[in-house]
Parts: structure tokens; sequence; C-alpha cells
């Protein structure tokens, strides 16, 4: 069998489409690696979307708890001024006492002779004085005889009123209306100058004592309003009296008093209780918990968006706080606040604000509106 060759015009078209398309495809590759691809036209970053409601700062007057004690406004012990025998006891212990009532009656031994003596002494002086007087007018009686029975009259009125007081002082009287808490002695003992005879104490009114930490004692001041909470739940009002200028070097604490009205007498001196302290009103922000957060310094605060749609982070400080509301300051009196989307943005980074849907979160429209009252304080 004969094989017929291809001809050499056919073999010679072959060869020139070969070459004509490896020099298009070539061409090709050489423009691509000499010309930059066209940049297509970018559009416009997207933007986090936020969720925002503005708050606006309303008065509040933070309250401060803390555990204190209750004791007698007034609580003193009776002493002695006299030395004698105890003679009668005109008031049982634990009996209401008036102020002036006789509380100890002792035994007056001569004392009332030793007066009697002084006042006539004292009688006789007066009138050699006065007879002095008249003569001195007359130049009969010399300037140092008149002053001389001037001072004998000065003497018998010093005795005097010195026997006064010692009578006085066998009649020991409360110096205030109390009861007679304590009644340490009986009829027939004897009685030495300084010993404790009785103790005498006013319920009407209570002292309640508590101490403050440091941060939060800056702000009190005698006259704020005080509530005591007391153990079977009641509670009595009154103010605080008492603020201490110097903090406990133990405990580095401010001690504080409270006056408290107790009119019934009801008996809670020495008792414990919890005292809820009113301090001064001013401007706070009212939101929910959720929204506070811990800054790169560990500081509280709260997402904002400014003016300009940038994220902010507000400082804060906690005035009061429960599991719905929490009170806060430091936040301008207008401002603008991230309720949802701020865990997913930094701060000043641009963000698109949206209004909040549900505005719960920040004005806490189902709690109290009664500034103060309600919330655990801080």
């Amino acid at each position: 069998m004969v094989v017929r060759r291809p001809s050499t015009p056919f073999l010679l078209a072959l060869a020139c489409g070969l070459a004509l398309l490896a020099w298009m495809l070539f061409g090709d590759l050489q423009r691509f690696s000499a010309e930059a691809p066209e940049a297509e036209p970018a559009g416009d970053a997207t933007l986090s979307r936020v969720e925002v409601q503005r708050s606006e700062a309303q008065p509040f007057a933070p309250q401060l708890t803390t555990q204190g004690q209750l004791g007698a406004w007034r609580d003193i012990e009776l002493r002695a001024r006299r030395e004698g025998q105890v003679e009668a006891l005109p008031v049982a212990q634990g009996e209401r006492v008036e102020a002036g009532q006789t509380l100890l009656e002792l035994d007056r031994e001569d004392l009332p002779a030793q007066l009697a003596r002084a006042e006539a002494d004292l009688e006789l002086a007066r009138a050699e004085l006065d007879g002095a007087d008249q003569l001195r007018q007359r130049d009969l009686v010399s300037r140092t005889e008149q002053l001389r029975l001037a001072g004998a009259v000065a003497g018998a009125v010093a005795e005097v009123e010195q026997l006064r007081q010692m009578l006085e002082h066998t009649r020991p009287t409360a110096p205030f209306a109390g009861t007679l808490d304590q009644l340490d002695i009986d009829p027939g003992a004897t009685l030495q100058v300084g010993e404790v005879y009785a103790r005498l104490v006013d319920d009407t009114q209570l002292r309640a004592t508590a101490h403050i930490a440091q941060r939060d004692a800056l702000d009190l001041a005698p006259g704020l309003p005080v509530s005591v909470r007391l153990l079977d739940g009641s509670s009595l009002d009154g103010e605080l009296s008492y603020v201490a200028s110097r903090a406990d070097e133990g405990t580095r604490s401010f001690a504080v008093e409270a006056r408290l009205d107790n009119p019934q007498r009801r008996r809670l001196a020495g008792a414990s209780a919890s005292l809820s302290i009113t301090r001064a009103e001013r401007p706070a922000h009212r939101l929910s918990p959720a929204l506070l957060v811990l800054d790169a310094d560990g500081q509280l605060g709260v997402y904002a968006v400014g003016d300009d749609d940038h994220v902010v982070i507000h400082p804060v400080q906690l005035l009061a706080a429960d599991s719905r509301q929490a009170w806060v300051t430091g936040l301008p009196d207008s401002v603008t606040l991230i309720t949802l989307g701020g865990g997913f943005v930094s701060a000043g980074e641009r963000v698109e604000p949206v209004p909040a849907e549900d505005d719960a979160l920040l004005s806490g429209d189902d709690l109290p509106e009664a500034p103060g009252s309600g919330g655990a304080v801080l």
C-alpha cells in the first residue's frame, strides 16, 4: 500500500497558521503583564449600626446605707457630791423622773444649824457695814475699818452659799428628764464623794452611730435626713447630727451620729440597726445596668454617640443600683446613649445611629418614679 505525503503548500500553510496563533497569544500576555488592571470604583464602607436613645439628667437624692448601733441620746452616771448616809430613796429603779426631781436623800447632820448660824452672822456683818458707811460720811470711821467690815460681809455671804450648796448635795436631783436605769444603793448605806449611785437615761431621743468609708464621707454634713430601720422592720426618722472631721486610724473610716425621736420610749438603746442617709440632691441619669461597661483602665462607663456619630465612652460614677435600674453621674445633662450594639464597636469608631424602638433599657418605665426610692446604694 502506498502512503501519500502531504504536499508542500499544505505544510507551509499549517506552519503559518500556528505561528500566527502563537503570536496572538504571546502579545496578549505581554499586554496583561505591562498594564495594571483598572481599579473598580470603590463604594462607601458599610458603617456599623447601633441603637441609641436620648437620656436627660434628672434630680436624684442618693441614699447611703450602713450598719450601726442605737444608744440613748443622754446616758450618764450619777455620782455623790457629798459624803453621807442614805436616808431614803424617793424613786425606784426603772421609774421615770422629771428634771429637778429628787433622786436620793442623805443625812443632813448639823448642816441646817450651821446654815442658820451663818445666815445670822451675815445679817450682823451687814448691819455693822451699814453703820460704818454712815459714820464714814461724817469721817468718824477710817476707810480701812470700812473695808474690813465689807470683807466680813463677803466672807459671811460665801459661807452661807457654801452651806446651802452642801445641803443641796444631800438631796441630789435629776439633771434632765429620763429613766432611772440603775440604782446601786440601799437605804442606810454610806455614800462617798464621787461614788456612783445611779444611772439616768433619756430615752425620748436616740443616738444612732456608724462608721462610713472614706469615699462616702466626703459629701456628708449635719442636717441630712436619716431613716433607721430596726430588726422588727419598723423605722425611726431623724437627721445627721455629727460627722467626724478625722478618720479612725485603725479602720480609716469616719464616725457619724444621727439624732432620732423616740416618742414611744421604746427600749432600743444598745440595739443594732440599719441607717439610710439621704445625701444631697444632684443631677443623675437613670439607665439599665446592662449599659454599664469597663474601659481599658477599668473605669466604669457607658457608650454614647457624639454629634459627629463617633463612639465615645463616658466615665461614670455609680450612685445606686439594683437588678433593674442604675443611677449614675458624670454624664452631660443631655447625652445620646448606645442601647444596643455597643459591644461590637469601639471608641472613636464612626457608626450609624438608629433610634431605639424599645426604651425600657433606658427609661425604666416600670420602675418607681420617686428618685432615691429604690436601688442598692453604693
